[in-house]
Order: structure tokens, then C-alpha cells, then sequence
């Protein structure tokens, strides 16, 4: 399956693969972050209020300042009308909490539209489950955190890691799945009835995950 990288607005490093037929935008700053990082996207996409610099790439897309869509909306959008269902965004959460909020929001939203989603932070990636399941294997390490996206998330458990969870029932002012750990352990994690957010390392998302 093809890939749709994005670049947002937070300064962060970039170490990607891109294959032929992946797509790389630069969403507002974005564009630069990604020039910073010697990548050059195909896209450049947003309002342009953070990046006032100029931008050499195949297509620019420039919308106004007052809109309703944030640039990564904007950018995700673009994606998935080039049919595009296997999305990371670098440099959308992390820095201000209201566009890091709008972020988490399109990360589930997009999930239960059936986008593979994910956020990257760092050295962490943020993606959700609905309605399904994923895998770990016990090469996964480090820490891993569940939360319910709506108000409850029903028939959730969690197996394999240092908490476990059967048959529960998450609710999203109850943050009952913070903080867990792999233990070396095939995991799984599954809700039968919800969309769950999960944060965990990079390189567990990204070499250890099996959907299921």
C-alpha cells in the first residue's frame, strides 16, 4: 500500500523511506521542515501564515488565512482524495494544545472512516483502532497507552502487556489505560464497540504491528 507523508508546522526530523508511488506534502511550515530535512514534496498545501519563505516544489496549493479546515486537515484531505488510505504526519502534535487537540480529533475521526492514520511525535506515534484489533510482537518494548476517543469505548482488552484488560469498558474522562508497558510478550489490543487512541513508540508502529 502506497503512503501519504505529511509535514506540519512543528520543527522535528524526518527519516523516511518514501517508495514509488508515496506521496510527501508539506503542509504550510511544513515545507520547509521537510526541505531542512534534504526532502523535497511533490505538494505544498495550506494558508502559508507560519512560512512566508518561498516554495520550489511541483504543485502549491494556497488557501486563505480564514478558512475552516487547519493546514494538516487540509493536507489530509488532499491525501485521501488522491486515494491515498495509509497516512503519518510528522509535526502536528506537541506544540500548541488547541491544534494538538484538532489533530488527536482527526487521527480517531479519519480511523473510523477507515484511513491507517498516524501521527508521529518524536519518537512516539500516536494512531487509534476502531471496531478491531491489533497486534504487537514481543520484540515490541517501551510504553504503550489506550484511551477511549468518544465517550466509552466497550469490549476493550488488552493482553500480553504488563496490565491486562478483559471484556472492559473505557470511558474518555477515565484514563484508565495510561502509561502500560510491553513485557517481552505477543500482545494484543482490541475494542469490540469504540474507536481507541494509542500511543506508543515509533518503531513499535512501525515494525512490530500487525492489524488484525
Amino acid at each position: 500500500m502506497s503512503t501519504c507523508y505529511i509535514a506540519c508546522a512543528l520543527d522535528c526530523d524526518i527519516n523516511i523511506s518514501p517508495q514509488e508511488g508515496d506521496l510527501i506534502i508539506g503542509a504550510d511550515r511544513g515545507y520547509f521542515t521537510l526541505v531542512e530535512n534534504g526532502i523535497m514534496p511533490q505538494i505544498a498545501i495550506g494558508d502559508f501564515d507560519s512560512y512566508t519563505g518561498k516554495i520550489d516544489c511541483e504543485n502549491t496549493i494556497v488557501f486563505p488565512v480564514k478558512k475552516d479546515d487547519t493546514d494538516s486537515a487540509l493536507a489530509i484531505k488532499y491525501a485521501i482524495e488522491q486515494g491515498y488510505k495509509k497516512i503519518m504526519v510528522f509535526g502536528a502534535i506537541g506544540g500548541a494544545l488547541d491544534h494538538t487537540i484538532a489533530n488527536i480529533s482527526l487521527c480517531a475521526s479519519y480511523t473510523e472512516k477507515g484511513i491507517d492514520i498516524a501521527f508521529v511525535d518524536g519518537d512516539n506515534v500516536l494512531f487509534a483502532i476502531s471496531n478491531s484489533a491489533v497486534s504487537f510482537d514481543e520484540i515490541a518494548s517501551g510504553r504503550i497507552s489506550v484511551f477511549s476517543f468518544g465517550d466509552k469505548a466497550q469490549g476493550v482488552n488488552e493482553k500480553g502487556l504488563l496490565y491486562t484488560l478483559e471484556n472492559a469498558t473505557l470511558e474518555n474522562c477515565i484514563p484508565l489505560g495510561v502509561s502500560n508497558e510491553f513485557i517481552c510478550e505477543k500482545s494484543t489490543i482490541s475494542v469490540e464497540n469504540g474507536t481507541l487512541l494509542i500511543y506508543t513508540d515509533k518503531n513499535n508502529y512501525e515494525n512490530h504491528l500487525t492489524r488484525m
